[in-house]
C-alpha cells in the first residue's frame, strides 16, 4: 500500500520532488553555516587562551641593572694623560654618575654628568673642568650668558649664572669658579640650592687644583 504524500501547510498541497530537494538543500546549508560560526568562535577562544598562556608563562625577570661607572678609574686615566689633577666628586647616597669622560674640542673638558639616585628626584648637574680656561669659556654652555653675580660658598668665590627666562629645559642654573689653570663649572637643571650643595662638597679638591696650578 503506497503512502500518500504529506500536505505542506505553507503550500496547501504536497511538495513536489523538486521542492523537497530544495528544502533539504536549504536545511543543510543553514546547518553548515551554523557549524562554521561555532567553529569560528571556538577557534577564537583557543587562540586567546594560547596567547594568555604565552604572556603569563614567559618569565620576564627584573630589568638588568645599569653597570656602575668607575669614575675614579676614568679620572686617573684622564689625569695621567693630561698631566694634571681632575675633580672626582664625593657622591654619597644622593647622586649617581650617568657619564664621565674627557671631551675634545678647542678646549679639553673633564666632564661628569650627575643625576639624583632617588626615583622621585629629577634633573641633573654636569661638572665640567675646562683645561687652561677661564670664565670666558663658560658662555659656551650657558647659552652665551656671562655671570650674573658672585657668591661665597664655603670660602670659595663662585660665579653665578642664573639663566632665568633665558634658560632651557637642560640648563637653568650654573656656578663656576677658577681653580688654578682650569675653570670648573657646575650647570644643569637642578635647583640653585642643590647645585650649591654640590659646589660646597668640592671645596677641598678646588683648593688642590689651585695649589697645583
Amino acid at each position: 500500500m503506497s503512502r500518500k504524500p504529506e500536505i505542506v501547510a505553507e503550500l496547501g498541497r504536497p511538495e513536489t520532488p523538486q521542492e523537497t530537494a530544495d528544502r533539504k538543500a536549504e536545511s543543510s546549508r543553514v546547518y553548515r553555516s551554523s557549524q562554521t560560526f561555532r567553529n569560528l568562535i571556538a577557534a577564537l577562544i583557543i587562540t586567546v587562551a594560547v596567547v594568555a598562556v604565552i604572556v603569563f608563562a614567559v618569565p620576564r625577570g627584573e630589568p638588568t641593572a645599569r653597570p656602575a661607572i668607575d669614575v675614579a678609574g676614568i679620572a686617573a686615566d684622564v689625569s695621567s694623560t693630561s698631566d694634571r689633577p681632575v675633580i672626582v666628586p664625593e657622591l654619597g647616597d644622593f647622586w649617581r654618575v650617568n657619564a664621565a669622560g674627557l671631551e675634545g674640542g678647542a678646549t679639553k673638558v673633564w666632564s661628569i654628568t650627575l643625576a639624583p639616585a632617588g626615583e622621585r628626584e629629577r634633573g641633573f648637574v654636569k661638572l665640567a673642568q675646562a683645561f687652561d680656561a677661564d670664565v670666558n669659556w663658560a658662555p659656551q654652555v650657558t647659552g652665551g650668558m656671562a655671570p650674573t653675580g658672585t657668591e661665597q660658598i664655603d670660602g670659595v668665590t663662585w660665579d653665578v649664572f642664573d639663566l632665568g627666562d633665558r634658560g632651557t629645559a637642560n640648563v637653568t642654573y650654573a656656578l663656576g669658579t677658577q681653580a688654578g689653570r682650569d675653570y670648573v663649572l657646575l650647570y644643569g637643571s637642578r635647583s640653585a640650592d642643590s647645585t650649591k650643595k654640590l659646589a660646597e662638597s668640592l671645596t677641598s679638591q678646588l683648593s688642590d687644583l689651585k695649589e697645583a696650578g
